[in-house]
């Protein structure tokens, strides 16, 4: 049976939110070009999971947003969410990804714990966005989707949900989330978290580290952001399930 996908998998709050992006050249575009791969290639995650990150996190419980790339094109890894994996994958295999390794640490140094496994539902049902900004990829290809439209669905739908709600925390981490700038800075009172990213060697680079050399600091994005969620007055995100280093006073 053919794999399909169309607007209908989108929740309905971000339909609205996307508003008449849908009557647009670019979403008809988008949507013949993935068909067409669907059609033609192996594609991850599977077409019923690229709007996962936006079902578990409705617009109106959006606290925190981290912005990743395109899904590992790795087998058996994409979920739909960015940085997550399925929880079977061993923390200390070969398969488990440098990036969410290095967040681990961050969370481990920031007195959070540390990861039981790699998958991340439960931050997305606490209010964090973990989007990626192309939500499909050819299995085995990093990047191969990134041409097919998917950036101006992104973009409207960052620019839409920064204009929607005040305060929300944004993370991003290397250059290509912080090429969304623009598209962030227009919102009210957005708390902006930026460093290096966090996969490979790149943790350590630029003058705004994920991970100091030596692994001894992190950027403290994750502390930041709860402190900053109480002071709005909104119950901070619990990095690491049974933590009790994540209510600041």
């Amino acid at each position: 049976m053919k794999a399909l996908f169309s607007k209908g998998d989108i929740p309905k709050d971000w339909q609205k939110l996307l508003g008449n992006y849908f009557e647009s050249v670019d979403w008809c575009s988008l949507e013949k070009n993935l068909q067409t791969a669907l059609d033609t290639e192996v594609v991850r995650p599977e077409p019923q999971n690229f709007f996962k990150a936006l079902k578990l996190c409705p617009v109106d419980l959006v606290k925190v947003v981290i912005l990743g790339q395109d899904p590992y094109h790795s087998p058996g890894l994409a979920q739909g969410l960015a940085f997550s994996i399925p929880a079977e994958i061993a923390v200390n295999s070969r398969e488990f990804p440098s990036s969410l390794r290095n967040i681990n640490k961050a969370l481990a140094l920031e007195g959070f714990g540390s990861l039981p496994n790699g998958d991340l539902h439960n931050w997305a049902e606490q209010g964090v966005l973990l989007l990626n900004t192309a939500l499909s990829v050819k299995l085995g290809e990093a990047g191969s989707h990134t041409g097919l439209g998917w950036k101006s669905f992104i973009d409207h739908l960052i620019g839409g949900l920064s204009k929607a709600r005040p305060h929300l925390v944004w993370m991003l981490w290397g250059g290509h989330a912080q090429s969304k700038l623009p598209l962030i800075e227009v919102g009210q009172n957005p708390l902006i978290l930026q460093s290096s990213h966090p996969s490979g060697l790149g943790v350590y680079k630029t003058d705004k580290p994920f991970l100091e050399p030596g692994g001894k600091t992190s950027c403290s994005h994750f502390t930041k952001a709860n402190q900053w969620l109480i002071k709005q007055k909104s119950a901070p995100i619990r990095w690491v399930e049974n933590s009790q280093t994540d209510l600041f006073s």
